[in-house]
């Protein structure tokens, strides 16, 4: 028999673990552009780029990583009173 709250917590966690590699790709992209934007030529494309690479990425690393811990402190909180 299964449990239901870890199955929940481990469907969880493969979500945050996408949404932090996805966040993390933003940020990469903006610095990547805004990097490219510097040596080159800084116009209106590569700004709306590294803004919005900036805000994508923010949305999806603050919860991911809030439930990340959460997670991990709820595990390992069961591990400790011997529920596992």
């Amino acid at each position: 028999m299964t449990d239901l709250v870890r199955a929940r917590r481990q469907r969880i966690a493969k979500y945050t673990k996408l949404a932090n590699r996805l966040g993390y790709l933003c940020y990469a992209v903006a610095m990547a552009t805004f990097i490219i934007g510097f040596v080159g030529s800084f116009n209106s494309t590569v700004s709306t780029i590294v803004i919005a690479s900036l805000i994508i990425g923010s949305v999806l690393l603050a919860p991911a990583i809030v439930l990340g811990y959460g997670i991990k402190a709820a595990e390992r909180e069961d591990r400790q009173r011997g529920v596992l």
